[in-house]
């Protein structure tokens, strides 16, 4: 379908200002509606559409991608249920500050109102309205010469400040309309911005070198704002010990000396009390909003520090949850860089001694002695013989997606990350799936490195079909199915709070993921018995193709969930 001299089309448009974002890969499912975006994408080359199995796995992988790549990821759906399908997917995105654009097509504007076929316009379901609590930004181009202005907005409000998703909602009959053949170059319309307030960054600098133990709890916003560098050569020079929220995991390796390990309602309770008790007097938190997950449960110790430093993208979560002592509202990466320099200068000025790490603090999850526990007899992996082989098995750079579920408390306190970007959860949503289909994603971002999805096989039941997505893209996702029959952190939380009296949570028959695999055109590996998992890990690493371990998992321990269950039980009873 040809342009007039001069012009293009709209949805040619678009494609060029995702090419020049870096974007390879968007992930979706055709439909008629949005026919003519996979037209342009066979035309222009540059963009590999990839086709999911469900629009909820198609903005899982989005996401993904955009967290492996650190760019944005791209999905497209059709109109109507296509459109609500991916709400889950863009919900994730908003609660976990992915950069994802959602293109989702729509009936001719000629027929709003008129009752066509799958319409979502603003006269039926109005899919625009829906996707603005989960979104940044949701707009429907209102006409085909708007369309620059908007995919402009749509890049720049996801990738500035805090990141997120963005919904673009296209009618069918804008799509292939001729606009002027102009793209603007990225640095013109989203430059980067690094802001620092450095009096607070004074501030901040004089409270940390006065503080006798201070320690930093470094969340999520400073690994998106690629902040591991300039936060390892801070705690270095100033022997500050570092515990990360859960989504953080690793932006410290948890086998460096001053690694604390997660600081969470499931972690270590000796990493709890040195974080939130009397053993440090200062806090540091650097890109965390504090929500309930990334608190342990809004420990109330966490306020009653001699000093509370907060640094976020976001003013308004600085001081929500607990009373500051020094704001910092500005870039994660860019605070910590001032803030050493501050720091530099202030103990020269005041001839503060050097500070030695405290002997005190716990130690690094990688060097900490293992805890005893009881295997199976009957042979069933105990899910921390799981994540030791995993651990063993997998090179220090590889990636691991972690799913919803045991594993997940399991895998927070006991698999060491080695490698910062290398582990990757959603809590804030803490949707089911994510992993098993997201993997996918980061692994077509990153095709040289070692892509692993841990997940539970109920997890892997919601979005185990993208396994063939995979196969149809040569992706080596390497799928490690915790196979205990069913869901386990329900099945455990009903047993804590109903003594066994509630049991709905346990599948009558166990899911074959093994089967399913190779139904699905992947390899597939059984492993029934401790010492197995590792060697199969090692050699589906070596064939180099999609696989699916199906890991025989015992049921019966406990994940670290009982402060959550407590939690739980409270809320009840205020109710």
């Amino acid at each position: 379908m040809g342009a007039p001299e001069g012009t293009t089309t709209v949805v040619r448009l678009l494609l060029r200002y995702l090419e020049q974002e870096g974007v390879r890969h968007i992930f979706g499912i055709p439909g008629g509606p949005i026919i003519s975006l996979y037209e342009a994408l066979a035309e222009r080359g540059a963009i590999a559409p990839v086709l999911a199995k469900h629009e909820g796995g198609a903005a899982f992988m989005a996401d993904a991608y955009a967290r492996m790549s650190r760019g944005i990821g791209v999905c497209c759906t059709t109109t109507g249920p296509g459109a609500t399908n991916a709400l889950t997917g863009l919900a994730v995105a908003q609660a976990d500050h992915s950069p994802v654009l959602l293109l989702s097509a729509q009936v001719p504007t000629h027929q709003f109102g008129r009752g066509a076929f799958q319409e979502s316009s603003p006269e039926r379901s109005d899919i625009v309205a829906m996707f603005r609590p989960v979104t940044k930004w949701s707009t429907m181009v209102q006409h085909p010469d708007a369309a620059g202005g908007v995919i402009r907005q749509a890049l720049r409000l996801m990738t500035t400040g805090r990141p997120g998703p963005v919904h673009v909602n296209l009618p069918c009959n804008f799509a292939a309309q001729p606009v002027p053949d102009a793209v603007l170059e990225a640095r013109r319309f989203h430059p980067a911005t690094r802001p620092v307030d450095r009096a607070a960054v004074q501030d901040a600098a004089r409270l940390l070198l006065a503080a006798r133990r201070p320690v930093v709890l470094a969340g999520y916003g400073a690994d998106l704002s690629g902040a591991a560098g300039a936060l390892r050569e801070l705690c270095e020079r100033f022997a500050i010990p570092v515990a990360t929220t859960f989504k953080a995991k690793g932006l410290l390796p948890e086998d460096h000396p001053l690694s604390l390990g997660v600081f969470s309602d499931s972690g270590d309770p000796a990493v709890r009390d040195y974080v939130a008790g009397d053993a440090s007097d200062a806090l540091f938190v650097v890109g965390s909003s504090l929500g309930e997950a990334s608190s342990a449960g809004w420990d109330p110790r966490l306020g009653r520090k001699a000093a509370f430093l907060h640094c976020d993208i976001d003013p308004s979560v600085i001081g929500r949850n607990f009373p500051v002592d020094a704001a910092l509202a500005g870039d994660a990466a860019a605070v910590l860089r001032e803030l050493r320099f501050a720091m530099e200068r202030e103990a020269q000025r005041t001839g503060a001694a050097r500070r030695e790490p405290d002997p005190a603090r716990p130690l690094p999850p990688a060097l900490a002695p293992a805890e005893p526990f009881a295997q199976d007899p009957r042979g069933a992996l105990h899910p921390r013989t799981v994540l030791a082989e995993l651990r063993r098995a997998l090179p220090r750079g590889a990636a691991l997606f972690v799913d919803n579920g045991t594993m997940r408390s399991w895998a927070g306190r006991y698999f060491p990350a080695l490698a910062e970007h290398g582990f990757f959860v959603n809590m804030g949503l803490a949707s089911m799936g994510f992993a098993a289909a997201g993997a996918v994603g980061a692994q077509l971002a990153a095709p040289g490195r070692p892509v692993v999805a841990l997940v539970g096989d109920a997890a892997f039941a919601m979005n185990g079909m993208e396994v063939h997505t995979a196969v149809e893209h040569g992706a080596p996702v390497l799928w490690v199915v915790v196979n205990n029959g069913g869901h386990g952190m329900i099945h455990h939380g009903e047993r804590m709070l109903y003594g066994g009296r509630v049991s709905s949570s346990l599948f009558k028959r166990r899911l074959d993921a093994a089967g399913l695999a190779r139904a699905l055109g992947a390899d597939a590996v059984r492993v029934e018995r401790p010492g197995g998992l590792a060697p199969a890990l090692d050699a589906a690493r070596r064939r180099g193709v999609p696989c699916v371990l199906d890991v025989d998992t015992d049921m019966a321990p406990a994940p670290p969930m009982a402060a959550r269950v407590g939690a739980i039980r409270r809320e009840f009873a205020a109710a």
